[in-house]
């Protein structure tokens, strides 16, 4: 005799294989609930990927805050440094100086290149506590003094440079002086600064990579014109979600003379914009569990035209209306299982072998489905977030559960005489 109550024991015979069209339907039952539950863990996955990564690759480059002066440059950095020092939270403070510059790359045969990338001064000293550009160096050393320079590997490529070529910058300052001397009717020449190529670095984000050349703080202000001033300090915290909290700290000690910039206010439209799209898309392949659901929906209303005289014998024996709705409703719950079990294992194995997929794809078509110019990644970045599998999983097997609930309840208030006597 089975231990199993009499529901469960007939909820499994009903649903063992048999060659009939109603074990075709519950397969494809089967089926549809594992596809739908493994598309909603990959996707998820992967948005919770993108938006890990951004985050990271953005306070890779960028730091938590950013101090500058409400009134123009800063004036005395080193003094505003020390205060914003005194912080608790804060773990690195750096000054720099960040703007964008007409940039010629030299090439052997005569030719030259030229973009219009975005200098950034920095200390190398403290830069390592506030960015992760020195240990990103994918060639040379992350040396900037004197003329030295290092830039983004896309910058790189673009422009056809390695570590050792040597680039002219035209800054703002060379720029305006030319004007200025042509608005006078003098034709004044003004020779741009040479720098050399020290190293190349590779930051993980293809903007940061393709924008952006690295010197140091007096070569900037040089270029610049700011003498000993800066635009600002680059500060980062302990807790970078906590940043709010550290720049109202920050704003009561510095007084009204300054203005603080958080990581959030640079970058949250597009942090904002990656969540929504994460919960949009979650909503929407909820769909593909509604239509699976119907297929589980079908396979109980053939059980119960099916099964309708037995039905009538087991209410006439005594079994009472919960029991027969709980029968044909485990029926569900069993299918539901099977699906959601298959579907978190093939959601799993699609999360850990997707740019294996993406390669394999892009041999046999030849049409790169994920390419790093558009997203900013060399590779398809993913994460399993507990709390969303775990969502994901219950969710799909509530969906399942209700689809057999109509059926189930029809089957329940079936009079024992009339189901007798059903042909």
């Amino acid at each position: 005799m089975s231990r199993l109550p009499f529901e469960l024991f007939l909820a499994f015979r009903y649903l063992r294989p048999k060659r009939t069209f109603v074990s075709v339907i519950t397969l494809l039952s089967v089926i549809g609930v594992t596809l739908g539950v493994a598309v909603l863990i990959i996707v998820i996955s992967v948005m919770s990927g993108f938006d890990r990564e951004m985050k990271d690759k953005i306070l890779g480059f960028n730091s938590h805050l950013k101090v500058m002066s409400s009134q123009g440059t800063l004036k005395t950095p080193r003094q505003v440094a020390e205060k914003v020092s005194a912080h608790p939270s804060v773990t690195g403070v750096s000054p720099f100086v960040m703007g964008q510059v007409f940039l010629e790359a030299h090439s052997g045969d005569g030719t030259s290149r030229v973009l219009a990338p975005v200098v950034r001064g920095v200390d190398p000293v403290s830069e390592r506590r506030v960015s992760r550009i020195p240990d990103s160096m994918v060639a040379g050393q992350f040396d900037v003094r004197g003329n030295g320079v290092v830039l983004g590997v896309e910058l790189a490529r673009k422009l056809h440079l390695q570590v050792g070529d040597s680039i002219s910058i035209y800054s703002i300052r060379n720029l305006k002086a030319m004007k200025d001397g042509a608005q006078r009717g003098m034709e004044e020449v003004v020779l741009p600064d040479d720098f050399e190529v020290r190293g190349i670095f590779d930051i993980g984000h293809f903007e940061y990579n393709e924008l952006y050349v690295a010197t140091s703080m007096g070569s900037a202000q040089d270029l610049y014109g700011l003498g000993a001033d800066a635009h600002g300090l680059l500060v980062n915290v302990k807790e970078p979600e906590q940043v709010e909290r550290v720049r109202q700290e920050l704003e009561q000690t510095l007084g009204s003379a300054f203005e603080i910039v958080t990581w959030m206010d640079e970058n949250g439209h597009l942090l904002d914009a990656l969540v929504v799209e994460k919960n949009v898309m979650f909503y929407i392949l909820f769909f593909i569990m509604i239509v699976a659901a119907f297929g589980i929906t079908s396979v109980l209303i053939t059980f119960v035209v099916q099964k309708t005289r037995e039905i009538g014998v087991l209410k006439a024996l005594g079994a009472t209306r919960w029991q027969v709705l709980w029968l044909f409703l485990s029926q569900s719950v069993l299918v539901g299982t099977l699906g959601v079990v298959a579907g978190l294992g093939l959601g799993w194995l699609g999360v850990q072998y997707r740019n294996e997929f993406l390669v394999f794809m892009r041999q046999v078509t030849g049409f790169e489905l994920f390419p790093a110019r558009i997203y900013s990644f060399s590779k398809l970045p993913a994460l399993f977030v507990p709390s969303d599998i775990a969502a994901i999983c219950l969710g799909s097997l509530i969906i399942c559960v209700l689809a057999g609930l109509l059926p189930a309840w029809n089957a329940s208030r079936l009079h024992p005489v009339e189901a007798l006597r059903h042909e």
